[in-house]
């Protein structure tokens, strides 16, 4: 396991596709710096034989995996949110042959139900993952991403408001309960994400790299519930994020780990410019960071 002594910059890897190893050797020369790799709703790998074929495929080049997805909904009952909390459990049992600190995804959430109504199941399936996790050395992460819900309702996710954040760590004061964070999700809110840095980045277990441009024009002319949508999630670069400002907060709050881009939102660099807005956006958050990693000082 490589130690991780700086900020990473790297991208999300679908596990649930038929060869994840070969879609790393794909991108391995690029110049990422760490992988996460992800699954949706079921965990569908032999997880010790995964972490090994992403091993190989990384071969000796200076990547880490500090962070494996699961996202879906742990807190219902339904067939595929049953396979979503056996996946949680599963990676939490892996991830030592992957290296990893972290296991990040959705919350959950009692669909159809404000955000107060799902406390009490976050709070039993939550509390004994992350009991499950501390006897592994493991963190919980969750992303603030809303998932086309809000405060009144939805389906998937209760952890994309700080108000949500203070209901979710009261119910579970776990120290290795955090957040997987980005300015993205919080621009769609209309949210001005640095604050919340400076306010919360000690449960900051993992970063990922998505932007958003807000539309103001169409908010002004058709507000922010019109047929127009006032927001597009972007990646890194394209966006309206200033992350310079970002990185320079997450140092200053002592952050070390990584920044795994999120593609497959853009909605100009997609498709077949899908790599060609990643790879801006990995030298772009690069030269935000200051550049290369060189970590030390000179004798």
């Amino acid at each position: 396991m490589r130690k991780l002594l700086d900020i990473r910059i790297g991208t999300m890897i679908k596990a649930n596709a038929s060869d994840p190893a070969a879609d790393v050797r794909q991108i391995i020369g690029l110049g990422f710096e760490s992988i996460e790799p992800y699954f949706w709703q079921s965990m569908n790998k032999d997880l010790p034989l995964l972490a090994k074929q992403l091993r190989e495929a990384i071969g000796d080049a200076d990547v880490v995996i500090d962070t494996l997805g699961m996202f879906g909904n742990p807190l219902e009952d339904g067939e595929l949110d049953r396979q979503t909390l056996a996946g949680w459990e599963a990676l939490i049992d892996n991830a030592h042959h992957f290296g990893a600190r972290t296991i990040a995804g959705f919350t959950g959430r009692v669909r159809g139900k404000p955000i107060e109504a799902s406390l009490p199941a976050f709070k039993t399936v939550r509390g004994e993952l992350s009991r499950r996790a501390a006897d592994k050395g493991v963190r919980l992460a969750f992303e603030n991403c809303a998932m086309n819900g809000n405060w009144a309702s939805g389906d998937w996710n209760i952890a994309h408001n700080p108000d949500a954040w203070e209901l979710m760590f009261d119910a579970v004061p776990a120290d290795n309960l955090g957040l997987e964070w980005e300015p993205c999700h919080q621009l769609v809110y209309l949210i001005d994400p640095l604050p919340q840095i400076r306010k919360w980045a000690e449960k900051f277990f993992h970063v990922h790299g998505k932007d958003a441009t807000v539309r103001w024009d169409v908010v002004r002319e058709h507000g922010v519930f019109g047929k127009h949508p006032f927001v597009q999630m972007r990646t890194p670069g394209f966006g309206d994020t200033d992350w310079t400002r970002v990185i320079s907060e997450l140092r200053l709050a002592g952050y070390v780990g990584t920044i795994d881009i999120e593609g497959w939102h853009d909605p100009v660099y997609r498709e077949e410019l899908e790599m060609t807005g990643q790879v801006r956006a990995l030298n772009y958050l690069k030269d935000c960071r200051g550049g290369p990693r060189m970590i030390g000082a000179p004798a």
